[in-house]
């Protein structure tokens, strides 16, 4: 009589699949967080592009004001060491240039990321990382005026364009 039965196969497998399974998961969510992170700061860029296109010399507000815009849509990503390194404050980096008299704005944001412990080791021994961290970088630029604007030969005024016509 043979007591050699196969019941506890089922087990042994489910030891060894588990913790594969988890380290997958783990890998997928290091490139979600980055990928959020990078959504959220490409469309505070393009709001700030926006909002400089409109800005002129003359303006009550101040590049401070227009920084403040544009922290407050970065207000989405959550201020802990995962999605942005946050140190005693707002630690995003902005950068504006332009106005309405300018062909092209722009903004630029950088961002520091703590990585998960086997995306820091990897990082660290591929030189991207030395102090657990990744630098995330995001630059928008937009055309204050459209193409065929500048074409006219009456230039900006509005008045001339419907005279131009007649």
């Amino acid at each position: 009589m043979c007591w050699r039965t196969e019941s506890g196969q089922a087990t042994v497998e489910a030891a060894f699949l588990i913790p594969v399974l988890f380290i997958v998961l783990l890998m997928l969510i290091q490139p979600g967080i980055i990928l959020y992170d990078r959504m959220v700061m490409n469309y505070a860029a393009a709001e700030g592009c926006r909002l400089l296109a409109t800005r002129t010399d003359s303006g009550g507000m101040g590049e401070d004001r227009y920084q403040e815009i544009v922290k407050r849509h970065l207000g989405a990503i959550p201020p802990q060491d995962l999605f942005h390194m946050h140190d005693g404050g707002c630690s995003y980096e902005i950068e504006l240039s332009g106005n309405e008299n300018s062909a092209v704005v722009a903004v630029k944001i950088t961002n520091r990321v703590k990585l998960l412990p086997l995306f820091d080791a990897g990082a660290t021994l591929a030189g991207i990382s030395k102090d657990g961290t990744v630098e995330i970088k995001v630059e928008q630029t937009a055309r204050t005026k459209a193409p065929w604007l500048g074409t006219s030969a009456s230039g900006l005024s509005p008045d001339a364009w419907v005279h131009e016509r007649d």
